[in-house]
C-alpha cells in the first residue's frame, strides 16, 4: 500500500528508512534500548546548540506534543508562581485550559490570531506585574503558521528574571535555534514534527538550573517533569512503558537530519518548498491569511475560495484521493484551510499538489 503524502503539520511523511528501523523488537530494559535513549538525550541538545556541559537537560516524555507541553505547565509553575500566556492562536489557548485544569495562578493576554506576540506589549505586562514568574508562548502558532518573535520575548525574560517557556512544537528541527542565546529555559517539541519521525512521545529541553526548580511542584503523576528526567539520570530508563518502536526511529530520524546537513539545510528546504507552494496558489488565485512579514515556512494559511461551489471536505477528500492529505483551518473568525511544507517533502512533491490542486478546482467547477 502506497503511503500517502501528508502537507499537514504533524503527523509528517517519513522516509523508508526511518519507517524500517521500527521494524524489530528491544526490552525497555535492555542495554541497548538504554543506549539508545542516552543518544538521543545528547543530540537534542546538541541541535539546540546546548549541552550537559553547559547547564541543559533534555526530558523525554511518553505521549505527544501536548503532553510534553502539559508535562512543563503542571511541573514547572511552583505554588507560589504566576504564569503569564501569551495567546494569538489555539495553541496558546491550549495552555491556558492546561493552567486553569491544574489550578495554576495565571494570567492570559490575547492577541488577534493573525498578529504576533508583541514584545512591547509583553514588557508592558511584566512592568505592571512584577509577581510573574513565568512566560509562556507558542513558536510557531501552527493555527496559522505565523512566527512570534521569541529571541525579543527571550531577550525580556532574562532582563527581567522571567522563566521563559516555549512551545516549538512545529518548528524544533525546522528552525536553527540556538536555546541559550534565545534566553529559553525549557523548549518542547515532539518526535514526529520537523525532525522527521513517528509519533509516540514529546521532549523538553531544559535550563537544569530551572528544572531543578520543579522537584515536588507536579500536579501529576505520569506528567512529572522533574521525576522523569531523575528517572532517567538514575538509570537510563523510562519511569513507564516507553515507546521502544518510535525512539528507535528517531534516532534514525535523527541521523538522517545530520546526513542531509542538519538543521539549516532542513530549514532550507522547507523554504523552498514553501516558495513553490507561494507561487502556485497564488498563481491559481488563492490569498493567504497572514501578512507575509510575519508567515512562518513551516505551514501556510489559505482563506476558502468565494465560489459557492466550493466545499472544503469535498476538495479535501478529492485531494485524499489522489494520494495528497492537507489539513482544515482553526480560524476562529475565517474560513480557511491549511497546507504544511514540513517532513520528507520535496519540490517534486509540492508540484504533484499544486497540478492536483488545479485538476479539482476543475473537476469541481470552482473558480478562486
Amino acid at each position: 500500500m502506497k503511503d500517502k503524502l501528508l502537507f499537514t503539520p504533524g503527523p509528517l511523511s517519513t522516509s523508508p528508512t526511518v519507517k524500517q528501523a521500527m521494524l524489530r523488537d528491544l526490552g525497555s530494559r535492555d542495554d541497548e534500548f538504554i543506549q539508545v535513549v542516552k543518544d538521543i538525550r545528547s543530540e537534542l541538545l546538541r541541535l539546540a546548540f546546548v549541552s550537559e556541559e553547559m547547564g541543559y537537560e533534555s526530558v523525554l516524555m511518553q505521549g505527544s506534543g501536548t503532553f510534553g507541553v502539559e508535562s512543563v505547565i503542571s511541573s514547572v509553575v511552583g505554588k507560589n508562581d504566576k504564569l503569564l500566556v501569551l495567546v494569538n492562536g489555539a495553541y496558546g489557548e491550549r495552555i491556558v485550559k492546561m493552567a486553569k485544569v491544574h489550578g495554576l495562578n495565571y494570567v492570559v493576554h490575547n492577541f488577534p490570531e493573525n498578529e504576533i506576540v508583541e514584545p512591547a506589549v509583553v514588557a508592558d505586562l511584566l512592568k505592571q506585574d512584577p509577581a510573574i514568574t513565568q512566560v509562556a508562548c507558542i513558536h510557531s502558532e501552527t493555527t496559522t503558521g505565523l512566527f512570534n518573535p521569541i529571541a525579543a520575548i527571550g531577550a525580556l525574560c532574562k532582563e527581567q528574571g522571567k522563566v521563559f517557556i516555549v512551545d516549538a512544537m512545529s518548528s524544533f528541527g525546522g528552525v536553527v535555534m540556538d536555546m541559550k542565546a534565545l534566553h529559553i529555559d525549557f523548549l518542547v517539541s515532539s518526535s514526529n514534527k520537523c525532525i522527521e519521525g513517528v509519533p509516540g512521545f514529546s521532549f523538553v529541553l531544559c535550563k537544569k538550573s530551572a528544572l531543578l526548580k520543579a522537584e515536588g511542584n507536579a500536579r501529576s503523576l505520569s506528567l512529572d517533569l522533574y521525576d522523569q528526567w531523575n528517572g532517567l539520570g538514575k538509570n537510563g530508563q523510562f519511569r513507564f512503558t516507553p515507546p521502544t518502536h518510535s525512539l528507535l526511529a528517531f534516532r534514525q530520524a535523527i541521523r538522517e537530519l545530520d546526513a542531509e546537513g542538519g538543521i539549516a539545510a532542513r530549514e532550507a528546504r522547507y523554504k523552498k518548498n514553501k516558495a513553490m507552494l507561494d507561487k502556485g496558489m497564488q498563481e491559481m488565485g488563492f490569498k493567504y491569511y497572514l501578512d507575509h512579514s510575519i508567515q512562518g515556512h513551516i505551514i501556510s494559511s489559505f482563506l476558502y475560495p468565494q465560489d459557492p461551489n466550493f466545499d472544503f471536505m469535498q476538495f479535501y477528500r478529492a485531494l485524499s484521493d489522489r494520494g495528497l492529505v492537507i489539513y482544515p483551518g482553526k480560524l476562529s473568525l475565517m474560513d480557511a484551510f491549511r497546507i504544511g511544507n514540513i517532513g520528507y517533502l520535496f519540490p517534486k512533491d509540492i508540484e504533484a499538489l499544486l497540478n492536483a490542486i488545479k485538476e479539482v478546482l476543475k473537476e469541481q467547477q470552482i473558480t478562486v
